[in-house]
């Protein structure tokens, strides 16, 4: 689905649109070094979350399932600059859960791709709703984006958080507080 070919041109064009020449050295490598770069931080267009989310346990009763502090990185999709920060996945499973890692490899996935926070906040959200059926889902993500603390605004510093509730965490105030206390919020 990436065509590296087609980057390492783009990149080419970008060099001389600045005024650089590609061919000088240093610069004569760097449109395929981008080219694998994009390939590794895009890989989630080639990846569905369906894949880690099928692996899953049976579990009689239980409570809330918390992954917080799940670092991710993504591409801002207007400027094409990094966003970055921490993702807090819960759900209250309904009879299955999955594997730990499970829920930071769906943030992965959907991080993996030109993004904005807020639709990777739902995509995570609906993703484990649909794969694990679980009575709730709640996801909260905080990033820092570079696109406003380089260029622009220039606010280093400044955090974007973006929440996502489905399910019981919908209709439960309640929940939504222990989510939060359990963040240490």
């Amino acid at each position: 689905m990436i065509d590296k070919r087609k980057i390492e041109e783009g990149v080419r064009l970008l060099l001389e649109g600045i005024g650089e020449d590609p061919a000088r050295e240093g610069l004569s490598e760097t449109p395929e070094r981008v080219a694998r770069m994009y390939e590794e931080i895009f890989a989630g267009m080639c990846e569905e979350p369906s894949v880690p989310l099928s692996r899953q346990f049976a579990l009689a009763g239980g409570g809330p399932v918390l992954e917080r502090d799940i670092t991710f990185y993504s591409m801002c999709e207007h400027h094409l600059m990094p966003f970055f920060g921490k993702a807090h996945v819960a759900y209250l499973p309904d009879g299955k859960v999955a594997g730990l890692s499970k829920l930071a490899r769906t943030v992965e996935i959907f991080a993996r791709r030109p993004q904005l926070q807020e639709r990777l906040t739902s995509q995570v959200a609906d993703a484990l709703m649909e794969y694990l059926e679980p009575k709730g889902v709640m996801v909260l993500l905080e990033a820092e984006h570079t696109c406003m603390t380089m260029r622009g605004v220039k606010k280093p510093g400044s955090r974007t958080v973006t929440v996502a509730y489905r399910g019981a965490y919908e209709r439960d105030a309640a929940l939504r507080e222990d989510f939060y206390r359990m963040l240490g919020r």
